[in-house]
């Protein structure tokens, strides 16, 4: 990318980066909110340099808002020892219609398995990794974007590769088998019957549920198909029974956002084992993060 030459042209360099910016932040933080905080600081920054003297625009702001997003995910952290229950990320609205094989694999590191994931790594090798596996950035622009020599950033995308394979959470499900399972969710809710649903869960299914401890849910993580049934069949059916059920593709996946009365109430979605079985569901009842969902799409 050639230098900038005046303030219109920043600006339009600078919207030209934002969507690529946003979606490092995210995955980095698992955030929507704290992701545009990240983006925004950037802007701020960006607006003020000395654009003549930047030899590569997309670099300058790609290292500004890693190293932003760096900052925040270590304050974030913090905050997260205290959290209410289970801590999900933000739901997000992204397109999984038609993917080609590469699309598919940039949707997975969307899903919220794959974010959870991210959240066992230090910030640079989680940011180190994104850079390289997901983003495709060399390896000299990744040391200087986090200030390391290359022989260690290397070792840090080895070492984030290695968990991120053992967890097997960046395989990719046919879409037709999401749908599948997604209907026949919503038909166990509906009607109460458990048989087609049952068989279609791994048997190290786990459920967990966000509330912020800020509405009621569940603040343990249930585990094994009894204790899930159990759940969903219970609270979940008694609640759930009168929601409207609006598929929507979250998080680079299918899944559902379930309303009452015109109220978001809840969103769901779900991992999958190589073998296409349900092996995790996640709940959001966080008002604050099901606000995000207004939001336009994540690519």
């Amino acid at each position: 990318m050639a230098k900038v030459a005046d303030t219109q042209q920043a600006a339009a360099v600078f919207e030209s980066q934002r969507g690529l910016l946003t979606g490092l932040a995210y995955r980095i933080l698992g955030s929507r909110a704290d992701a545009e905080d990240a983006v925004q600081d950037t802007y701020l920054k960006w607006r003020e340099a000395d654009h003549a003297a930047i030899d590569n625009p997309a670099a300058w702001l790609t290292t500004l808002c890693t190293r932003r997003s760096i900052d925040l995910l270590r304050s974030a952290h913090r905050s997260r020892v205290d959290y209410v229950g289970s801590w999900l990320p933000e739901p997000i609205h992204s397109a999984s219609e038609d993917h080609p094989e590469a699309a598919l694999s940039l949707a997975s590191s969307l899903s919220t398995a794959f974010l959870l994931l991210l959240e066992r790594l230090t910030p640079k090798e989680r940011a180190a990794y994104l850079l390289h596996e997901i983003f495709d950035l060399p390896y000299p622009q990744i040391a200087s974007t986090l200030d390391m020599q290359e022989p260690a950033c290397r070792k840090l995308v080895s070492r984030a590769k290695a968990h991120v394979e053992r967890a097997g959470v960046r395989h990719a499900t046919p879409l037709q088998r999401q749908d599948e399972l997604l209907g026949a969710f919503e038909r166990a809710i509906a009607s109460g019957r458990t048989e087609d649903f049952a068989a279609l869960l791994a048997d190290d299914i786990e459920l967990r549920a966000d509330s912020g401890g800020k509405v009621p849910t569940r603040l343990d993580v249930m585990r094994g198909r009894e204790q899930v049934l159990d759940f969903v069949m219970g609270a979940l059916r008694q609640f759930w029974g009168e929601y409207h059920w609006r598929p929507a593709d979250l998080n680079g996946a299918r899944g559902a956002i379930l309303e009452h009365d015109g109220q978001v109430e809840a969103a769901l979605s779900f991992a999958y084992d190589e073998h296409g079985r349900l092996s995790r569901i996640y709940i959001m009842r966080n008002p604050d993060k099901l606000a995000a969902l207004d939001a336009p799409a994540l690519a």
